[in-house]
């Protein structure tokens, strides 16, 4: 995608000298803890949970403060899919059709006045068909595994899958990797060299930059819950998205939304 395609019929809003973007990861809808619309949490019964309603309300209300919003960034793992390796038992929703109008339903809150995606892993959004698809079709949007999207001038590169990291002090060396690559890419003439670089995929939100260029692994759109997650795993789990202010300058500023959850709050049990 080329700065035509980001910037035709651009937005234009009365008083602002920037275009907003706002950018999700990792919704994982049809799954119990994972960003749920209203319409959902009142029919589901059996699988209904506290967090899916705390999600749902810190969600809509981030996005409420943010409005209006020109530019939507969907960057991957949108639903949650069969649920194969735990036998579906952690789904609201098995049906992987209606996750993705689930997934519909919390984008077009957002009011975006564009969209873009990226694809999220195999496992989640379809080993063989792209699930995805249906959610880029519904918006007219393009869909790709890695995009570089100019905004104002501003380089934006984004894909879903960055590799995770077992230790705190580590989290920042996936996404100086990911820079160095796109560096490597710019001089073989392949790519631009990019101003921001989003991955997502590890649940958990982080940050770093030097004076040219920013890295940020997004937080996710699913809260703590997943089987996989409390047998498995010991690192904190972020909910919550990002948004860019892209300038006509050329700057841009940033933020973040990483929202704690009273419903995930664990205490000692008193024995």
């Amino acid at each position: 995608m080329d700065e035509s395609d980001i910037n035709k019929d651009k937005p234009e809003i009365s008083g602002r000298d920037f275009n907003r973007v706002v950018i999700c990861s990792d919704f994982h809808c049809g799954h119990r803890v994972g960003i749920t619309p209203p319409n959902w949490i009142d029919r589901s019964v059996k699988n209904k949970m506290p967090i899916q309603r705390e999600m749902w309300d810190r969600f809509s209300g981030a996005i409420d403060q943010l409005k209006p919003i020109d530019y939507f960034i969907g960057n991957g793992d949108m639903i949650d899919g069969d649920g194969g390796r735990s036998g579906a038992t952690e789904l609201i929703v098995p049906d992987r059709n209606e996750q993705v109008d689930m997934a519909i339903q919390v984008i077009e809150y957002v009011e975006a006045k564009k969209h873009v995606f990226t694809y999220g892993t195999p496992y989640h959004v379809g080993q063989v068909e792209d699930f995805e698809d249906q959610i880029a079709k519904h918006f007219k949007a393009p869909i790709s595994g890695q995009e570089q999207y100019n905004i104002n001038g501003t380089i934006i590169d984004c894909k879903h899958k960055i590799g995770n990291s077992s230790i705190p002090h580590g989290k920042g060396t996936a996404i100086s990797k990911e820079r160095l690559w796109n560096v490597i890419w710019s001089e073989h003439e392949e790519q631009e060299k990019a101003d921001i670089i989003i991955r997502s995929h590890v649940h958990y939100y982080w940050a770093c930059e030097e004076s040219t260029w920013l890295g940020i692994i997004t937080p996710a759109l699913q809260g703590q819950g997943t089987k996989f997650g409390s047998r498995q795993c010991s690192g904190h789990v972020d909910f919550g998205f990002i948004w860019v202010d892209c300038y006509k300058d050329g700057g841009f500023t940033w933020g973040k939304y990483v929202i704690p959850l009273a419903s995930q709050k664990r205490k000692a049990i008193i024995l």
